[in-house]
């Protein structure tokens, strides 16, 4: 890893890149909004989400393109229709913010999720010295939302409009989504931003298990901290190194390649797809980095021989991948150990798996510095 005062000057030079691509090309043109009640309401579509990686889908929200429900796998389709990781971005001098949104799917949350983390939008404003901080997140208790999502924000000193981005569910797709304002209010759509994304592809993890909100999803938390585009391609109990997703994938663009599957697979699966999935990335992409992450250890695992048996199989046969793809002379391939991605202390998951808020928080502590190291290599 780079010496503190290098991370430091490579945080800055990405954030300042990053600011000025934005300043200068976000903006999109002016919606059209709709007036119902004195309220400004203005369609998603019409600037578009980040976080998408295909135009050609059947639903504006959906993960994976129209052609992958007839090659990947049905519980993988399924999942692709959720809209973890895609946000939307906007500015507006409103002291008030609704939303309305149509939800895919009646199951609003999951045992051990909340319906804000499964089928809520979640709302950061970014304050005065440049940090999107968390504002409000929609409580839905259907399957059509239509609620005041904040009202009483204190206006910018200078009065100008202030900068929100906007969170999208992370266990149920979006069929349509509306950002409203009081009429009258300025607001201006940001377009999402063209720089290449991080792509994760993993598990249910990944896909925002077991996350409070939307925003803290690890992509989501890795994507503000870095100031920077992702794509979440995490699938629920289905992240399986499989050649039918890498397919997909090797049609993106991005400045990495994240492959976080292993809570998903055993040592057999991972010894036999792992160096095959990786190859099919470099050779459509030889070049761009790929991260391979090791799974987390479970929080019981102290007390489970089962876990810790788990564990050390599965991280010794993706080791070795990684160690056969070295010396076959792959280049600009990474590790990422997961002995430490919950911590130590068993705090930090919502089922001894899933990580909690907690937890994701510490996932991305160690996935930032790791992808900074790489794009500052690259």
């Amino acid at each position: 890893m780079p010496e503190p005062a290098t991370r430091r000057q490579l945080f800055l030079f990405v954030t300042l890149a990053t600011l000025s691509a934005f300043a200068s090309s976000a903006w999109a043109e002016a919606p059209q909004p709709q007036v119902e009640d004195g309220v400004a309401w203005y369609d998603v579509q019409d600037w578009g989400v980040e976080g998408k990686g295909w135009d050609d889908v059947v639903r504006y929200y959906d993960r994976l393109p129209s052609r992958a429900e007839e090659k990947v796998r049905g519980a993988v389709w399924s999942l692709s229709r959720h809209s973890a990781g895609m946000l939307t971005r906007f500015t507006t001098d409103a002291t008030t913010i609704h939303v309305r949104y149509k939800l895919m799917s009646n199951r609003l949350d999951m045992p051990h999720m909340p319906a804000t983390g499964v089928s809520g939008v979640d709302l950061y404003a970014r304050d005065e010295a440049g940090h999107d901080r968390w504002l409000a997140v929609s409580r839905p208790g259907a399957q059509q939302v239509n609620a005041e999502l904040v009202s009483g924000i204190d206006p910018r000193p200078n009065g100008e409009p202030r900068l929100y981005t906007l969170y999208l569910p992370l266990y149920n797709g979006v069929d349509q989504l509306e950002i409203g304002v009081p009429e009258g209010s300025k607001f201006t759509a940001v377009a999402p931003r063209d720089e290449k994304p991080i792509v994760f592809y993993g598990t249910s993890i990944m896909h925002g298990a077991c996350a409070s909100r939307p925003g803290m999803s690890i992509s989501g938390i890795v994507g503000r901290r870095m100031n920077c585009p992702v794509i979440n391609l995490g699938f629920s109990g289905n992240g399986r190194l499989e050649a039918e997703v890498g397919e997909f994938l090797t049609e993106l663009d991005p400045a990495v390649f994240v492959i976080d599957c292993l809570p998903n697979v055993g040592h057999e699966t991972i010894a036999e797809k792992t160096e095959p999935l990786v190859m099919q990335l470099r050779k459509s992409h030889p070049d761009t980095p790929i991260l391979l992450v090791e799974d987390r250890s479970n929080t019981s695992s102290p007390f489970k021989k089962a876990h810790r048996d788990r564990h050390e199989t599965s991280r010794a046969a993706f080791k070795l991948a990684y160690e056969n793809l070295q010396a076959a002379g792959v280049k600009n391939l990474y590790y990422l150990p997961g002995e430490d991605l919950l911590g130590d202390d068993g705090e930090a998951a919502t089922d001894g798996s899933h990580p909690s808020d907690l937890g994701m928080v510490r996932y991305a502590d160690a996935y930032v510095p790791a992808l900074q190291e790489i794009l500052g290599k690259n």
